[in-house]
């Protein structure tokens, strides 16, 4: 028997003159006029028991030290720092419109932040307490990619698709590539799967840069119709489709004195993938992580950074499903020679200890434990801080390992989602905590005594306001009868259970996405309050294949995406049918990306229990997709001709009943729009009637002001075909 955990109510609020939610308050309220209370870009000052953040403005880092027992004090303004880079730069005009919200601390005294002039954007190494800028890179306004060095005197950027580095005041041309389809460090390699955030890498000692070098010359094109001209246009982009040609990847390395450059010997294949770059501490030597094509087998590889030459094979990681690298590797302080590494080889992504001669030193994984987010160190690298999963991965905890003999212990205990700040001696947390009945509780707490500080809780932001409904967080059991599920469920305004009521199921399913949680609203949007509001009781389930659950829980997917996922999610209609005030004869679903992959396979494969759907952005068939994830959880097509037939949502078409809107952003390079095109054209043959609908200047997400209008018209398309 399905059993219902645990039951909050979001507020206690009367109804009194308030009102439902509009759909711009829907749309957007929860990060502006519904948005808790919290600490802006919060960081601990190095070495110190002093907490900085930018106040509600936007115009002032504030500062909070343990010696003023908390209390507010203005470090700095963004009229300071203004004048700091005046008197630096006096040529250029600065009026800072915040003070910049992706600072970070160098040292006790040293920030480094962006800076934009009039004339030019700098990259900043300021003094905190002199209030004056230490040192200043000047770059051009339409640079992109801008990587500071560690000494703060060049920096590193790309024009287009080369890369120039500033020094002393002076450009160099990296590289000088004509030809488009060849790209210089740019962060946009491998289409950013395997954790990949960036393109280029400075050596600890500034004197070298390593970048990626994409060949994606032989990559077919793919057109992107531009309607803004008086005759459309097309913008081509490269897209590899899963099956076909890949892009070719090298690491180059640039040496800043001679001008010269050479690329590593990672050899092997053109087709594979290189991850988790990393610099040793001495800048001797470079990790790569290098990951075959079929995605199953990784090897980290120790170069030479003068000779490029390959040094050693740390270690190998194989498996049957496939290998996903997310992270570089973390060096431990004070130890050159010893470094973590993060996989889930064993079940769930916990980090290990190594030697850089590949030696195990020892595993630092604590039970189910997913790790979630590395912190940092304490003093003399002692422990490790890292925030990880509780609670069938509802939670999130903040957790110390100690390194030497690999003890763990979890720090924060109250149920809920906890996003903490670890001070640099590790002796102090700055905890941000919610759950679904707390908004937001900022507490700074002592790591020794485990006594807790409050600085604020944050009051609920729609008392007075609006009412929102009634939620719960539900556990299901998985369609194999053996894995505990996490849904939630979020009630119509003013319920009554006499009353029958239609259903809209807010669906993803897939990998690397998690959308039920231990927090305030329960993870949900608005938009699902606001449904919850127009009548509709809103449901949504994490089904195996989704985030933080460890391996095997995600690889369920593998050579058969959607199959165990909507077996999961039959399971959560199994609920709602159970249910007194649903009615079973208007249940609906949506989702947008793989979601919109599951909404129409739902609406396909279980034409006879939902009646209406909207599929947003959706994959039709994984043969349309790119290589890099499609060829990971499906392999090719020729590999798996099988699971590539049984998933297309195109060879289903003439299964559709229901009503099914699919929207499509015309300029999406993500989920390109041949997807809903072909699958369009199949609903015609097959004589289904279906609804289309195109945002033609979005990509993937529909962002901005339209965001608005795409909310209601899924609320109205739902409103026409389900709720009358």
């Amino acid at each position: 028997m399905k059993k219902i955990i645990w039951l909050f109510l979001i507020s206690g609020m009367a109804a009194t003159a308030q009102k439902n939610l509009t759909i711009q308050e829907a749309t957007s309220g929860q990060y502006q006029i519904f948005a808790p209370k919290s600490l802006v870009s919060p960081h601990w000052r190095p070495d110190t028991h002093t907490i900085t953040y930018l106040d509600e403005t936007y115009a002032k880092l504030i500062q909070r030290s343990e010696a003023s027992q908390w209390a507010e004090s203005t470090l700095i303004t963004k009229y300071e720092l203004a004048a700091a880079l005046k008197a630096k730069f006096p040529e250029d005009t600065f009026a800072l419109r915040i003070f910049p919200y992706d600072y970070i601390w160098k040292n006790k005294s040293t920030l480094i932040l962006n800076a934009e002039g009039a004339k030019g954007n700098y990259m900043v190494v300021f003094d905190a307490d002199k209030k004056a800028v230490v040192s200043a890179v000047a770059i051009a306004q339409d640079a992109a990619n801008q990587v500071l060095s560690p000494n703060g005197t060049s920096a590193a950027w790309l024009k287009e698709n080369n890369i120039v580095i500033t020094n002393n005041g002076k450009d160099i041309n990296v590289t000088n590539d004509t030809d488009k389809g060849i790209v210089n460090g740019s962060d946009y390699t491998h289409r950013q799967e395997f954790g990949i955030d960036k393109g280029m890498w400075w050596s600890p000692n500034s004197d070298k840069l390593l970048y990626y070098r994409k060949d994606e010359s032989m990559v077919a094109n793919f057109p992107l119709v531009q309607w803004g001209e008086r005759i459309a246009t097309d913008k081509e982009i490269k897209y590899p489709m899963a099956g076909m040609k890949s892009e070719e990847v090298t690491l180059v390395l640039y040496d800043i004195a001679t001008g010269k450059s050479l690329t590593l010997k990672t050899e092997g294949p053109k087709e594979q993938f290189l991850t988790t770059v990393t610099w040793s501490p001495d800048g001797k030597q470079i990790y790569v992580g290098v990951l075959n094509r079929e995605q199953n087998h990784l090897k980290l590889n120790k170069y030479d950074a003068v000779t490029g030459n390959l040094i050693k094979t740390l270690f190998e990681e194989k498996a049957a499903t496939y290998v996903e690298p997310l992270h570089g590797l973390t060096f431990v302080p004070g130890h050159a020679d010893q470094f973590l590494y993060r996989t889930e080889k064993e079940g769930y992504e916990q980090f290990y200890l190594y030697t850089t001669d590949g030696k195990l030193v020892k595993k630092l994984g604590y039970k189910d434990v997913v790790v979630t987010e590395l912190l940092n160190f304490d003093t003399n690298a002692k422990n490790v801080f890292y925030i990880g999963t509780a609670n069938n991965g509802l939670d999130r905890q903040l957790y110390r390992a100690e390194l030497s003999s690999g003890k763990t212990t979890q720090v924060t205990t109250t149920s809920g989602t906890h996003e903490d700040e670890v001070s640099s001696d590790g002796t102090l947390s700055l905890d941000n905590f919610a759950n679904t009945t707390t908004v937001n509780d900022v507490i700074i707490i002592n790591l020794k005594s485990n006594k807790a500080t409050t600085l604020f809780k944050a009051e609920n932001p729609y008392t007075g306001k609006t009412v929102l409904p009634k939620m719960e967080l539900v556990t299901l059991t998985s369609a194999d009868g053996k894995t505990p599920l996490n849904g939630r469920i979020i009630y119509p305004a003013k319920f009554d259970a006499a009353k029958k009521y239609p259903v809209m199921v807010y669906v993803y399913g897939g990998p690397h996405a998690q959308l039920v949680t231990n927090k305030w609203l329960g993870g949900a949007s608005l938009f699902d309050y606001y449904m919850a509001q127009q009548g509709y009781v809103v449901f949504t389930l994490d089904s195996r294949g989704s985030d933080a659950r460890g391996r095997d829980f995600e690889h369920v997917v593998h050579r058969n995406l959607g199959v165990n996922e909507m077996a999961d999610q039959m399971k959560g209609v199994d609920f709602l049918k159970s249910k007194t005030f649903v009615d079973q004869n208007k249940i609906g679903v949506y989702g947008w990306s793989f979601g919109g992959f599951m909404t129409t396979s739902l609406m396909l494969d279980h034409a006879d229990t939902f009646k209406v759907g909207v599929a947003g952005g959706p994959v039709c068939d994984w043969k349309y997709y790119e290589v890099m994830y499609g060829e990971r959880y499906m392999d090719t097509p020729q590999e798996n001709p099988e699971g590539y037939e049984k998933t297309s949502v195109i060879k289903k078409a003439q299964k559709l009943q229901g009503r099914l809107l699919v929207i499509h952003g015309a300029q999406d390079n993500v989920v390109v729009q041949q997807n809903s095109m072909e699958f369009i054209e199949a609903c015609i043959k097959a004589g289904k009637q279906v609804d289309y609908f195109l945002y033609p200047t979005h990509e993937h997400n529909v962002r901005g002001k339209d965001r608005a209008h795409l909310n209601q018209k899924i609320a109205d398309y739902f409103d026409t075909y389900l709720k009358k």
